[in-house]
């Protein structure tokens, strides 16, 4: 009977793990294998970083025309081989009556590598058209803006070192910091955003990004997070695999989040 049940179990340890390879090959080395073909050659070339278009994808309007406060989060895919994987993001603020937008950017590089206005508030990254993750205007936005412009200066890896492409923290890592710290406005960042779910190098759970459900990560290497704006995700390695149940989308690494046509969303 012992040697029965001790069979029993290593049947089901051996199945419950060729299941679990078979989920990993399916939701995450199969996408991101096949977006990385699709990548280097069925999509456009990516230009060196001197040969990119980095100007104005035309997504504002001109400032001295925009009276109201105004609050945008864009991402666009990144450069290179890193453009198999990833998305970088930056954040855009404008006051009431400003003559002027402010862009903030975390970076890899540079003395300062928290860049305040590094590129146009609009720009294209390594040639890509940025797409909008987060748009609001008006008097929320006026109201928010002191708060995210507290949340950058808050921001604890803004330092020449306190930055590494992957895990974590990143580019991504500083934009998710700020969403974070200012849940009002209930967004989140592409599943593309390699480094968003990167939290300190240890376990942690709480609130999700956009601050309407539960994330828990591993230290950005592995984790999940239920919520009305994400939906259902799973976490490997910086990738994401997921469901979107209220957009009728899902999420693979490399393609990003795809929805049906007309049901509020895209792969950015």
């Amino acid at each position: 009977m012992t040697r029965n049940l001790v069979a029993t179990c290593l049947r089901g340890l051996r199945y419950g793990s060729m299941l679990g390879i078979a989920v990993i090959m399916i939701a995450f080395v199969l996408p991101l294998g096949s977006h990385a073909l699709y990548h280097w050659y069925g999509g456009a070339h990516d230009a060196r970083w001197s040969q990119a278009d980095w100007s104005s994808a035309a997504l504002l309007p001109d400032p001295d025309l925009a009276e109201e406060a105004l609050i945008r989060i864009y991402a666009a895919r990144t450069g290179r081989w890193r453009g198999v994987v990833a998305h970088h993001s930056w954040i855009v603020i404008k006051r009431a009556g400003a003559n002027a937008y402010t862009r903030y950017d975390k970076v890899g590089w540079g003395r300062n590598p928290l860049r305040v206005n590094g590129w146009v508030a609009d720009g294209r990254w390594f040639s890509h058209d940025p797409v909008t993750v987060l748009a609001m205007n008006g008097a929320q936005a006026e109201r928010l803006i002191p708060r995210i412009e507290a949340a950058v200066e808050s921001y604890p890896f803004g330092g020449a070192r306190g930055y590494r492409a992957w895990p974590g923290p990143n580019s991504n890592s500083f934009v998710a910091h700020v969403l974070e710290e200012v849940p009002e406005l209930g967004a989140a960042l592409p599943s593309t955003a390699l480094g968003r779910d990167w939290a300190g190098g240890r376990f942690s759970i709480g609130r999700s990004m956009s601050g309407t459900g539960l994330r828990v990560s591993f230290g950005g290497y592995g984790g999940f997070a239920v919520g009305r704006v994400e939906g259902i995700e799973i976490h490997l390695l910086g990738l994401v695999a997921g469901i979107d149940p209220l957009r009728l989308g899902i999420k693979l690494p490399g393609w990003g989040d795809l929805h049906l046509p007309g049901a509020g969303g895209g792969s950015p």
